[in-house]
């Protein structure tokens, strides 16, 4: 398993490495030992998985605020996807930047963001399966969200606005200059 830093250093890119024959594959998809040197003393308490069934489908950028925040784990089972992290620490050096990877069931890729980044992504197949792990329960209390083409973040999406496909609640979500402070650097 090899683990990189993304241009935003507390975005990893986890790259698991598969060993395959002519019946397929294994892959180890996660072990603790080895994500936690790198991301730190995370633990993971719900596993989640979306079925997209149409290309240009976006979900997101969500998050959940404090005190019921949320690392994630990512991966594509099926599919392909662009996943994209973006930084909502307030006073952070990166603020309001994020990054983007492609994730499929192909490579077996994930992608680690911790508590204070909204996450989202677009599909790129039809039926794209997406699977995560998070470090906090759901609570749709705490559940809150940014416009995901918002033009202060600057997303190059692969999907135009007017052919994006949204749920009600994605196309309402603030602009991150609307966003309140819910999250500050180094705390």
């Amino acid at each position: 398993m090899q683990i990189d830093r993304l241009k935003i250093a507390e975005i990893l890119l986890v790259r698991p490495k598969k060993l395959g024959d002519g019946r397929g594959y294994f892959m180890e998809t996660f072990r603790e030992n080895l994500f936690q040197l790198e991301a730190g003393p995370f633990h993971f308490v719900q596993d989640n998985q979306s079925l997209s069934a149409e290309v240009g489908t976006v979900r997101g950028l969500h998050f959940q605020m404090p005190p019921k925040a949320q690392g994630k784990l990512v991966s594509c089972v099926a599919g392909a996807l662009l996943d994209v992290a973006v930084d909502i620490r307030h006073g952070s050096p990166t603020y309001g930047q994020h990054v983007a990877t492609e994730l499929t069931g192909a490579n077996g890729h994930q992608l680690w963001l911790p508590p204070g980044f909204a996450h989202g992504f677009c599909t790129l197949m039809p039926d794209t399966i997406v699977s995560y792990k998070v470090t906090d329960y759901y609570s749709f209390e705490h559940d809150r969200g940014l416009s995901w083409d918002d033009p202060a973040i600057g997303i190059d999406w692969p999907v135009e606005a007017r052919s994006a496909i949204l749920s009600e609640k994605d196309k309402h979500q603030p602009q991150l200059a609307d966003l309140p402070v819910l999250f500050t650097y180094g705390e």
